[in-house]
């Protein structure tokens, strides 16, 4: 375990430059990003960094700023403060197909899907390709739809079945390939194991590490540092709109990344509380044991 204490925040170890040490401007680049709705501070102070081949992942609770980063990269809303650069050249989007048009794509958790369509009509749902006198060219949607998910790891035999039929994990697979097809560079995955049981969550985390060796730079948003330490090269840790900290791989252990999750002084207020009501002796044992953890 570090020394790094999980109730206090951390520096933000990131360079002023939106270039990689290569000296590549980066896919994604954030330097003291915010985002004020009024006088309400919904997110203050965020660096963070995208790269080809690389997954950045965005950890925090409910509350903690994941939604608003989301909707500032997604093009959803403008943000505040601070710079938001995309491939060197500073931005402000106003439009998911602003984002779209510089290549960055947005998988949400509810996944955009009609259920009793067929999973070619689903992969170019508003993009479909068509042939003389304006018909749909169907054969060339299931060929391509075909390949790409083969692409992804996943043979259907089937690309005419309602896309409703597919599990959980499969459906993200979907989206995670169209997006790819229609030329994300950089692609925003929203909690995409939230809903999903362990299988289906591997499932999913092995198509997150096939988009990123297919060079794509990707921001993987989750609640759980279990799902994300097995798949991340970077981690942003968020709380109440800011940043407690950012981590290269090699800087932070899956411990002590759930530890500052799980939020040290949170758990020693926990604890103080249950000794103030006495009798709990066994609940105290069990979140001085979670504290251990962290």
């Amino acid at each position: 375990m570090s020394n790094t204490p999980a109730t206090e925040s951390v520096a933000v170890p990131v360079s002023d430059s939106s270039e990689t040490v290569a000296g590549a401007p980066h896919l994604v680049s954030l330097r003291d990003v915010g985002k004020h709705y009024g006088n309400v501070i919904a997110l203050s102070g965020i660096s963070m960094d995208v790269d080809a081949g690389r997954v950045t992942c965005v950890l925090g609770d409910n509350g903690a700023g994941k939604s608003t980063l989301i909707k500032i990269v997604a093009g959803l809303h403008e943000h505040t403060t601070g710079t938001f650069s995309i491939m060197g050249e500073p931005r402000t989007l106003s439009s998911p197909r602003q984002a779209l048009d510089a290549g960055i794509a947005a998988v949400y958790q509810d996944l955009a899907v009609v259920p009793l369509m067929p999973i070619w009509r689903n992969f170019f749902l508003g993009s479909e390709l068509r042939k003389g006198l304006g018909r749909l060219d169907v054969a060339t949607m299931k060929d391509i739809t075909k390949r790409e998910l083969l692409e992804m790891g996943i043979d259907l035999r089937d690309v005419d079945q309602p896309i409703g039929t597919l599990s959980g994990g499969e459906k993200q697979c979907v989206a995670i390939a169209r997006a790819v097809y229609f030329g994300a560079k950089a692609l925003i995955l929203d909690e995409p194991t939230a809903a999903l049981g362990v299988k289906q969550s591997g499932v999913v985390l092995k198509y997150i590490l096939r988009a990123r060796d297919r060079g794509l730079g990707v921001i993987f948003i989750t609640h759980n540092p279990h799902h994300a330490y097995p798949v991340g090269d970077r981690f942003l840790l968020l709380r109440r709109g800011k940043s407690i900290g950012y981590f290269e791989k090699d800087e932070i252990s899956l411990p002590d990344l759930t530890g500052m999750m799980a939020g040290g002084a949170e758990l020693e207020q926990l604890a103080h509380e249950l000794e103030q009501i006495g009798g709990q002796k066994e609940r105290i044992a069990e979140v001085r044991a979670a504290e251990t953890a962290g």
